[in-house]
């Protein structure tokens, strides 16, 4: 969703590589050992992967909410330096991102379950 596959693509290698077979793993409807319920979605439907390179973390969320598909929602990088906590304007983005891609699946289904 949005700009997600752009800001993975830009992560460090190893960061990528991490990320990607974690979402691989869920498009096979697994769930990898990185990947953490997020606070504040109730239940284990939106999940975020953590990964610390160098001094830098790295954070991507998705949901397998829809069966069938997995969202990417946000993919960024951490910058706060006040705990671990998601930032807020992250958190709205997310929220916002999951109401597309609600909407999105929905078109789907109406339409067969084809890409459009």
């Amino acid at each position: 969703m949005g700009s997600s596959k752009r800001d993975v693509k830009s992560f460090p290698a190893e960061v990528k590589d991490v990320m990607g077979y974690a979402l691989y793993q869920a498009q096979l409807g697994l769930k990898a050992p990185s990947a953490k319920p997020l606070a504040g979605f109730g239940g284990a439907s939106v999940l975020e992967i953590v990964e610390d390179f160098q001094t830098n973390t790295y954070r991507a969320v998705y949901t397998v909410r829809f069966s069938e598909f997995v969202y990417v929602l946000h993919a960024f990088q951490k910058k706060s330096k006040k705990g671990i906590a998601t930032p807020k304007s992250d958190i709205d983005l997310i929220k916002k991102r999951l109401r597309l891609s609600e909407e999105d699946y929905k078109a789907r289904l109406a339409c067969g379950g084809q890409d459009r």
